[in-house]
């Protein structure tokens, strides 16, 4: 048979499963906080991610995949509820969503109303600007969740050994390795609490919704002492940035006192942060493969989807940064995996998608028609088609101090940023992946900036709100 038709009959047959398979689906929402999206199976070897690439054997990964705004409250904002930054206000830790948007609904929110059991067991929602924080209300229990549920750090008796990398600098940056078994710590009991969860709604005959929020590899840097040890010393390179760098323009790294900090980090202690940050990987990942083992176990994978992200990049030493909130595609891009009923293994989509696209992805794959006015489109064309050449774009925005702020727009291999005092930065993703030369009004780039300019302008205007505006 001709290529040609076997093809367009495999196309065929995937788009009629996908519709068999579009309701009623279950969804495993999987989210892990600040994973960049150069770990296992995206592209880092040095990083032991086994059942990650597991996942992403049995569906989709999304190579370009990129959040809305690089700090967590902002980007949960944006892909739960399907809106830009610039549309929901939401642009730091501060603000709960409902306080700018009391009546919008959440992805959760919008399957409960169809009949879904909605459970959160982990950060899904943020829900306070420091680990430990709860505040009331912001888990949106009986809003957007049946259930909803988060837990306290583990005991101090359990640590071992660590220190803050900053010397005290940076009250986030420290690690320890911790003594006991994975369900000592959050995020062991959100996986725990996860599992009991799916085993409940299971037997209740509903299909369910249940998002799992990882605390790690987010700060602090506390973990089994089992999952240091996956990384002796020596086992992953530092990154180095070529020393003609070309400067950033004053607003695009926050700099303060975060900067001061890392610009003193001795190689010692850049690997002390990386080798705790891949710690946080690794456990992540472990209690993903629990997950997944109880999708096996309980023959869920017929009529489940499972969609796993990072909330946002991260900078491990790039510009001499170990944080987010840059427009640098490390801190932008992150990893983002589909799987399901029809979803085809092993895919590999290499073009732009946002993560707001998943609120419209995931109605559209559970046959419910999303809220009017969403920003992002459905992937169902990007899973069926995983390796089609279909050119996209994917906004971030970024505020800093006093309203000044930068909207990015990224595509197959322009990467623009506009600042709000002027300046402007333009890399050539294609030929300079590592973003070292701005060539922002450089001789032959006046017809790219110009278009980029155009698209940039699609993502509508920033415009600073507060509660009651």
């Amino acid at each position: 048979m001709p290529f040609r038709l076997l093809t367009g009959l495999r196309a065929l047959l995937l788009g009629i499963s996908l519709s068999a398979a579009a309701a009623p689906l279950n969804v495993l929402f999987i989210v892990a906080d600040d994973l960049r999206d150069t770990v296992g199976c995206f592209g880092n070897p040095h990083v032991r991610t086994p059942n990650l690439d597991r996942l992403a054997a049995r569906g989709v990964r999304f190579t370009r995949a990129y959040a809305q705004y690089p700090v967590c409250n902002p980007s949960r904002t944006s892909f739960l509820t399907g809106l830009r930054c610039e549309q929901t206000g939401v642009v730091d830790n501060r603000w709960f969503f409902r306080d700018l948007l009391p009546d919008r609904s959440t992805l959760p929110q919008w399957l409960r109303g169809k009949g879904w059991w909605a459970g959160s067991y982990g950060k899904i929602l943020h829900v306070g600007e420091a680990y430990g924080e709860f505040r009331p209300g912001w888990m949106d229990e009986g809003k957007s969740w049946d259930e909803a549920r988060m837990f306290p750090p583990a005991p101090e008796s359990l640590r071992l050994e660590g220190r803050n990398i900053s010397g005290g600098a940076l009250p986030w940056c420290y690690w320890w390795s911790m003594d006991g078994p994975d369900d000592a710590q959050p995020d062991g009991r959100n996986a725990a609490e996860s599992i009991a969860a799916i085993q409940r709604a299971t037997g209740a005959g509903k299909p369910w919704f249940i998002g799992t929020g990882f605390h790690r590899p987010h700060d602090p840097f506390v973990v089994p002492r089992r999952y240091f040890d996956l990384y002796p010393p020596g086992s992953i390179p530092l990154h180095r940035d070529p020393s003609d760098l070309d400067p950033p323009p004053p607003l695009a790294m926050p700099g303060g006192g975060f900067g001061k900090a890392f610009a003193a980090f001795s190689d010692a202690e850049r690997w002390e942060f990386l080798r705790a940050y891949y710690a946080g990987v690794s456990f992540m990942d472990a209690q993903v493969g629990r997950l997944l083992e109880t999708l096996d176990r309980l023959d869920l994978w017929r009529n489940t989807l499972v969609v796993f992200l990072g909330d946002h990049g991260y900078h491990l030493g790039e510009r001499e940064w170990w944080n987010k909130n840059t427009l640098f595609e490390r801190s932008c891009r992150a990893p983002l995996i589909i799987a399901g009923p029809a979803v085809p293994a092993g895919g590999v989509c290499r073009e732009q998608v946002e993560f707001l696209d998943l609120f419209p992805t995931v109605a559209d794959l559970c046959g419910v028609a999303p809220p009017a006015g969403m920003a992002g489109r459905s992937l169902r064309p990007r899973l069926e088609h995983p390796e089609a050449e279909a050119p996209g774009e994917a906004f971030t925005l970024v505020v800093r101090g006093g309203g000044r702020h930068g909207q990015a727009v990224h595509t197959r291999r322009w990467h623009l940023n506009r600042w709000s005092d002027g300046t402007e930065e333009l890399y050539d993703l294609e030929n300079d992946p590592g973003e070292t030369r701005n060539l922002a009004g450089r001789t032959g780039q006046a017809a790219v900036m110009a278009e980029l300019r155009q698209r940039l302008d699609r993502a509508g205007p920033y415009v600073p709100r507060r509660p009651g505006r």
